[in-house]
């Protein structure tokens, strides 16, 4: 049985230029994700349906819930999170 064991980056903190960071790559995230979607024949639904490929985060990330925004960020911070505990430096 597989059971996850992802790098421990609780104790990583980023700055508040690297928080912005992360947001842009969330909003970034999602363009990719829409993109790829749109491209295999998804549309915009108001409820997720496979067998007709509608989804309801078929729209612009600033118009997308909290909740969905955070998976986003999520991914974007763990995976600055990684570099930084991996001993990366990220600067403009």
């Amino acid at each position: 049985m597989y059971t996850p064991n992802p790098e421990d980056t609780s104790k990583v903190e980023l700055s508040a230029e690297i928080l912005e960071l992360a947001e842009a790559i969330a909003e970034n995230t999602h363009e990719n994700w829409a993109k790829t979607k749109l491209s295999e024949g998804w549309v915009y639904g108001e409820k997720l349906d496979k067998e007709n490929r509608t989804h309801p985060c078929l729209v612009p990330y600033c118009e997308l819930g909290e909740q969905d925004k955070e998976y986003d960020r999520v991914t974007a911070m763990e995976a600055i999170k990684f570099l930084v505990k991996k001993g990366y430096k990220i600067s403009r």
